[in-house]
């Protein structure tokens, strides 16, 4: 049974950093692109940020660039989103999702992503 895990949400005031990661399991990803989106209260899913398994290839929104990094950990199958320089407008909840990987630059559309974790929350104050 494949299982994403995210964790390392919470609340932080703005400037701040969070680090969240995903925890995959019960399949092998390595013909898998990792993906990162969140979404906010009435806001549909927005596209954060996604890396192929081996880690040699990064997508990002334009708007996420500079403050989120993605990355990921093969040894642990976890994969990582760094981010700084909070905002208030980044408050949402941050899913992890794997969408097999048929092409790059990898679909942003959330259509695309077969495996989902539950998500996590990260609030940013103001």
């Amino acid at each position: 049974q494949v299982q994403l895990v995210e964790s390392g949400g919470g609340l932080v005031q703005a400037g701040g950093s969070l680090r969240l990661s995903c925890a995959a399991s019960g399949r092998t990803f390595s013909s898998y692109t990792m993906g990162w989106f969140r979404q906010a209260p009435g806001k549909k899913r927005e596209f954060v940020t996604a890396i192929s398994w081996s880690g040699g290839s990064t997508y990002h929104a334009d708007s996420m660039k500079g403050r989120f990094t993605i990355s990921i950990h093969n040894a642990n199958d976890t994969v990582y989103l760094q981010m700084n320089s909070l905002k208030p407008e980044d408050t949402a909840v941050y899913y992890c999702a794997a969408q097999f990987r048929s092409r790059w630059p990898p679909s942003i559309g959330w259509e695309a992503y077969a495996y989902w974790g539950q998500g996590t929350q990260v609030t940013v104050s103001s």
